[in-house]
Parts: C-alpha cells; sequence; structure tokens
C-alpha cells in the first residue's frame, strides 16, 4: 500500500527547518537532512525556497513574529513587556540572537520593531537625545542578554551532575576564588534566587534610571 506524503510547502519547511534549529543548533541546518526529515529530496525543497540564505531569513521571520513590538501609547510599561516578549522569543531560539546581528540578516520585522522601540520611547515622553541613548542600551540588553544565556545554557557532563558540589569545590577552590565559589552555590541551591529572572532584573534597573529622566 502506498505511502501518501504530506505535500510540501513554504511554511511547513520552514517550521521543521526552526524545529531542527531549535533541537540541534543552527550549524547542524542542511537542506539535505531537512529534506530527509521531511521525506522529500533536498532538490524538492528548492520549489519553495530559493536557498539556504531565503531559507534562514524566513526562519528568522518566524522568530521575529513571535516578538510583541510596544505601542506609542503604553509607555514604559509597555516597553517593559516588548523587551520581555523580545528576550522570550530568542530564549526559545537561542541561534537566531546571533543571526539578528549580522549584517545580512537585516530583516523587515526587526526594522519594525525598532521602529516601534523608538516610537514607544518618544511616546513616552522622553526627548530625542534620550530616547537616542536609551534605544540602545534597552536594545543590547535584549539582544546582548540574549547572546549571553545561549552560551550559558548548558548541561554538565554526566560524570559531574552527581557531585556538583565537588565539581565546584574542584574548579573553583574557596581559598583561590572566594567570592567567586560562593557564586557558584547560589547555582547549585534552589531558592529564592529562582524566582527572579536575571533578564527583567537588568530591564527593570535600566529602565528605573530611565523613570527618573522623565
Amino acid at each position: 500500500m502506498a505511502v501518501t506524503r504530506k505535500p510540501l510547502s513554504r511554511d511547513r519547511i520552514l517550521e521543521a527547518a526552526l524545529a531542527q534549529a531549535d533541537e540541534q543548533g543552527i550549524d547542524s541546518l542542511s537542506m539535505r537532512k531537512l529534506g530527509r526529515a521531511l521525506g522529500y529530496e533536498a532538490m524538492s525543497l528548492y520549489n519553495h525556497v530559493a536557498n539556504k540564505d531565503d531559507l534562514l531569513d524566513g526562519m528568522l521571520d518566524l522568530v521575529l513574529a513571535e516578538m510583541e513590538a510596544p505601542r506609542p501609547d503604553e509607555g514604559l510599561a509597555g516597553i517593559r513587556k516588548a523587551a520581555i516578549s523580545a528576550h522570550e522569543s530568542l530564549r526559545r531560539h537561542p541561534w537566531a540572537a546571533g543571526l539578528l546581528m549580522t549584517p545580512a540578516r537585516i530583516r523587515p520585522l526587526r526594522l519594525a520593531f525598532m521602529d516601534a522601540l523608538l516610537g514607544a520611547l518618544r511616546g513616552a515622553g522622553f526627548t530625542p537625545e534620550t530616547t537616542y541613548h536609551a534605544y540602545h542600551v534597552i536594545d543590547a540588553h535584549i539582544i546582548g542578554f540574549s547572546l549571553w544565556q545561549a552560551t550559558h545554557d548548558f548541561s554538565p557532563p554526566e560524570e559531574v551532575t552527581s557531585d556538583l558540589r565537588g565539581f565546584l569545590d574542584r574548579m573553583l577552590p574557596e581559598e583561590t576564588y572566594p567570592d567567586l565559589h560562593t557564586h557558584g552555590l547560589q547555582h547549585l541551591e534552589p531558592g529564592t534566587l529562582d524566582d527572579t529572572s536575571a533578564f527583567e532584573y537588568g530591564l527593570d534597573l535600566l529602565l528605573a534610571g530611565l523613570e527618573q529622566k522623565l
């Protein structure tokens, strides 16, 4: 009995590519591997995407579409909500922040978000001069923190997971790195620290400082 394959479409290809990059990293993505996952030869994909660059652009558009841009009338609360939305999207797709920073990947949705952020800052009452600096600081926090987080999300080797405290003592001995050792212990001890998002903590510090400028 013949097996009926689900027809290819650009949307289906992009969604599959997004899932593959999220799971295995952007470097693992190839047209051949993607075609195999969809049940088609790689050449069939080119009926829907022009090339690898077109595929990457389409994937970025899906990531950017998840971000909620601020409105001019929402003030700092709207800017905060938009920044968190953008960060959460980049958190779900940790490969995307790096691609967004390459000159060849400046997408219309990215430009629209940038324009909306500038408009929201002006709508909140900031001067053109303060808006100029505030925009760069907020955008850098969103992208920069997401890039930092993508490189710090890792699972410890299997041989140390059962003895994380011992691993910490060996890697960061207290007598050599006293404060870093204490910081490492905080990572190992769940508690109220886990209730605070480091991204939001930094964002709120930025916004509190900006609010004083009004």
